[in-house]
């Protein structure tokens, strides 16, 4: 398989009240980093949501998020259009990704928005355990089998899982020193959804803001020469 330039990613995370939306669990977090060709552009999405529900303990404990401060955040039918906008037809990239479009499909199908296909979206957990079978695969192994720092993951935040997931992702599929395009070869492009109902679409013009830009950097200080640092100097700097 050959991806052709500008293809849109979007890498995608939700951190919820819980474990299981058919028993009431809704989401309280999300956030999306947007890929082209793979690589970060510094373009994200990031709201809090109030989920008109308590977190359970083990939700706290892992995330940090506490009801009072989720009392005066949006609820999703008042966010869900933002977010429909900045995902628009590009492919979700996701780590188990049957758990978030399972919370994102209850929400959106409160509100009469239409659904996310499982099968349209990127799932890093098959990719993992493809590349390392038998192995942990969940997103902190990952992180230290790629020698990716995640000093900056205090708690499961959606934002900051985004980022890792997205340079787990750049080497789940072999990572680019000087391209910027991407030939499948084998398997792990094999697993790549490749089906009539999805199409990969040209990227929109989305720059980041500066607030933006420097929640990227931070980020970047983290890494040890990242192979993505020059694009997104390069997409980002001002015309002459």
């Amino acid at each position: 398989m050959t991806i052709s330039k500008n293809v849109r990613e979007i890498v995608l995370d939700t951190e919820t009240t819980g474990l299981n939306p058919e028993n009431g669990d809704r989401i309280v977090d999300i956030a999306c980093v947007e890929l082209i060709n793979h690589i970060q552009t510094g373009k994200v999405y990031q709201t809090y949501i109030n989920p008109q529900r308590l977190m359970n303990d083990e939700a706290l404990r892992i995330t940090g998020i506490t009801n009072d401060f989720l009392m005066d955040k949006p609820l999703f039918e008042d966010i869900a259009d933002e977010f429909l906008d900045f995902v628009k037809d590009s492919t979700l990239v996701i780590h188990n990704a049957r758990f978030d479009i399972d919370f994102l499909n209850s929400e959106l199908g409160r509100i009469d928005k239409p659904l996310f296909k499982l099968e349209d979206a990127v799932d890093t957990l098959t990719l993992a355990k493809i590349k390392f079978p038998g192995s942990a695969v969940n997103l902190d192994a990952l992180c230290r089998k790629f020698e990716i720092d995640t000093s900056i993951r205090v708690t499961h935040g959606a934002l900051v899982d985004c980022y890792l997931l997205a340079e787990v992702y750049l080497n789940l599929l072999g990572g680019r020193q000087s391209s910027l395009l991407f030939e499948g070869k084998g398997e792990l492009s094999d697993s790549i959804p490749k089906n009539s109902s999805h199409k990969f679409h040209e990227a929109r013009k989305f720059l980041p803001t500066k607030e933006e830009i420097q929640v990227h950097e931070a980020f970047l200080q983290t890494l040890n020469n990242p192979r993505w640092h020059s694009f997104l100097e390069n997409t980002t700097k001002e015309p002459d």
